[in-house]
């Protein structure tokens, strides 16, 4: 084949490749791993707006890892049935839970939010750090189908972590008298509660932190 001719072709093709290439790493759909408003529907009608918002139910009493390890866990069927043997139980969703349960089959949820392999997260050590489920999740407790909130991008998190240490670094220290320790002593009254110290004193924002 004349070159003449086949130059023309790779030429093309080069083309082609670099567009892609540029596409690609301009992220022409949007950040990667941002599902913000990513509201599937599940398999139980579970509404939250009841149960945490109408009902008030502690979030931990169904999602019992989230204190305590990395994930905050989907609660097993049999959690449901400890209200739910009693409570709505003409209820056609509810019946679908029941019939789980009796069949000893886990329900399949649909997951909502969800990280990169490579970046490490612990439940454990937000919440106990005294960080409310809202912060990451939203107002769940008007949600009456869940969906991810907030975008979840490393940016997004970092951001997190360096005004939560911003904050920390121009709050006066807990040993330091607060006004309302000075009144309680001007006027000889009970002094206020005391500061706990935070637990998390320096979020960290180092690679190795979240990519381990």
């Amino acid at each position: 084949m004349n070159d003449s001719i086949r130059l023309p072709r790779l030429t093309r093709a080069a083309g082609h490749a670099s567009a892609l290439l540029v596409l690609a790493l301009t992220g022409c759909s949007g950040p990667v791993n941002n599902q913000q408003g990513y509201m599937p529907e599940q398999p139980v009608a579970f509404s939250h707006a009841v149960h945490t918002g109408q009902y008030e139910l502690d979030c931990q009493y169904c999602h019992v890892g989230a204190e305590k390890s990395r994930h905050a866990g989907v609660p097993a069927s049999s959690v449901c049935m400890n209200c739910h043997t009693q409570v709505k139980t003409d209820s056609p969703e509810i019946q679908k839970v029941a019939a789980a349960v009796a069949a000893n089959q886990p329900i399949e949820w649909v997951r909502i939010h969800r990280l990169p392999d490579h970046a490490y997260f612990n439940h454990a050590s937000h919440v106990t750090a005294g960080l409310e489920c809202q912060t990451c999740h939203g107002k769940v407790q008007e949600m009456v189908r869940v969906e991810q909130a907030e975008p979840m991008t490393m940016g997004w998190c970092l951001d997190c972590h360096r005004k939560t240490a911003a904050e920390q670094v121009s709050a006066p220290p807990p040993s330091a008298p607060r006004t309302g320790e000075l009144l309680a002593m001007s006027i000889q009254a009970p002094a206020p509660e005391p500061l706990k110290a935070p637990r998390i004193l320096q979020p960290p924002t180092d690679c190795s932190s979240c990519h381990r």
